[in-house]
């Protein structure tokens, strides 16, 4: 059973113990959070010494770290020294975001040394594998993207960042308004050019109740992505990136009625002035569900300082009600941060 379903069944988890404990809350209402949708616990069963967090509504606000390899530089001894850092400056999940080196070996070993919360992106994976055994990502199946997240899931990954929302709609609208930057989400820049190049609807979107069947089964949180997030200011609050949104809306309800948990992923580089309504749109168009946000970045031209950006628009993001915030470390959009970038 999932933490939705103990919650709705009224079944106190020992993980909901520890967060109502941690954060000073009532363990009953605590629950009832859960119920609604409004508060995930990211705890997959196969996670040893994992110490849960509470993600959502009325609790404190938290922080996640992303780390991993690139083709670049695959030293799973760096990575683990950067999961040391940031549980030691007080990270409350870490993602692992690795496309280079023996991406299952990596995931393994930092599932076994994390006590926090641990998410992947597996299209990642997907399209590495892919690429390696067949020469192009285009050669990717829903067969070989639904094998490695539940491989994942199977590692022990607390939550997965899966871009369900980004369908054939979505990129009409986006070809027709038209943009600065397009898309700067990975993920969903391998999602897209496998759906032009085949003529064929999101693969996410379209097997979404498999994705579902595996989540509930291992009580992997979904973190909905935003895989058309703006990538500059003029780019925000754009249709195509609340196309995707209210896409996500209805995806969250479906997963609600499965019992599979839920959070929703955010943009993004968003004028100031901007923030606290796209807080709002998410918080209406996805009943309240858990908002995860990258920075925002409040200016587009902070290279070397985006930490500094990123730590502005999180402080009126978390203001205006976000949940959980993705930072950002001064080597965003330069290269890939090292250990001092992550502290």
């Amino acid at each position: 059973m999932t933490q939705l379903q103990k919650a709705r069944s009224g079944i106190v988890t020992p993980e909901m113990k520890i967060v109502a404990e941690k954060e000073q809350v009532d363990i009953a209402r605590l629950g009832d959070q859960i119920a609604k949708g409004r508060v995930v616990i990211p705890a997959n069963a196969r996670h040893a010494d994992l110490i849960p967090c509470g993600i959502g509504e009325g609790l404190l606000i938290k922080v996640n770290a992303n780390i991993g390899a690139s083709s670049d530089r695959a030293v799973l001894e760096e990575e683990l020294l950067k999961l040391r850092v940031c549980i030691e400056a007080g990270a409350d999940a870490v993602m692992d975001l690795s496309t280079g080196g023996d991406l299952d070996v990596s995931r393994r070993t930092i599932l076994k040394e994390s006590t926090i919360p641990v998410g992947t992106v597996p299209v990642y994976q997907a399209v590495v594998e892919t690429v390696e055994e067949k020469g192009a990502l285009t050669d990717l199946t829903a067969d070989k993207l639904f094998d490695v997240i539940e491989r994942q899931a199977k590692d022990g990954v607390d939550f997965i960042t899966v871009h369900c929302g980004l369908t054939r709609a979505a990129l009409e609208m986006l070809k027709k308004q038209g943009r600065i930057t397009d898309i700067v989400s990975r993920g969903g820049a391998f999602l897209t050019t496998w759906m032009l190049h085949h003529d064929r609807e999101n693969p996410l979107y379209e097997n979404y109740d498999r994705l579902l069947d595996i989540s509930k089964k291992y009580d992997v949180t979904l973190s909905l992505g935003d895989g058309l997030r703006p990538g500059c200011l003029a780019d925000a609050t754009d249709r195509a990136q609340v196309h995707e949104l209210m896409t996500l809306g209805e995806l969250t309800q479906i997963a609600w009625e499965e019992d599979v948990q839920v959070m929703i992923e955010g943009p993004g580089h968003v004028p100031l002035d901007q923030v606290e309504t796209n807080i709002i749109l998410q918080k209406s168009l996805c009943r309240r569900a858990p908002f995860y946000v990258l920075g925002p970045l409040v200016t587009d031209i902070a290279a070397g300082y985006d930490h500094v950006a990123c730590a502005i628009g999180g402080a009126v993001a978390g203001a205006a009600g976000a949940d959980f915030l993705c930072y950002v470390t001064p080597a965003e959009h330069l290269c890939l941060p090292g250990v001092d970038d992550v502290r």
